[in-house]
């Protein structure tokens, strides 16, 4: 089993992405706003985030972060433990 390591602001996007497929897919099958914007909302919101997904799982996939850290820079915590 392969592991990864994601940061939050990864997972913040992921999980984001993965709600806006969810809340584009409900607003296809639900009956909340009239039919014309319903459908065009709910595609648009669909599409968008399957396109944006595709490029995030492919850098996942690769090993490789989608915000790289400086090497030289410190977490939070030990910038607070070391002071």
């Amino acid at each position: 089993m392969r592991e990864h390591r994601v940061t939050l602001p990864e997972l913040a996007l992921i999980g984001g992405t993965r709600g806006m497929i969810g809340l584009g897919a409900g607003l296809l099958i639900s009956e909340y706003l009239g039919f014309d914007r319903r459908r065009l909302v709910g595609w648009s919101l669909l599409v968008i985030g399957a396109l944006s997904t595709i490029p995030i799982a492919l850098r996942l996939r690769r090993g490789k972060q989608l915000f790289p850290r400086d090497a030289n820079a410190r977490s939070p915590a030990a910038a607070m433990m070391a002071d």
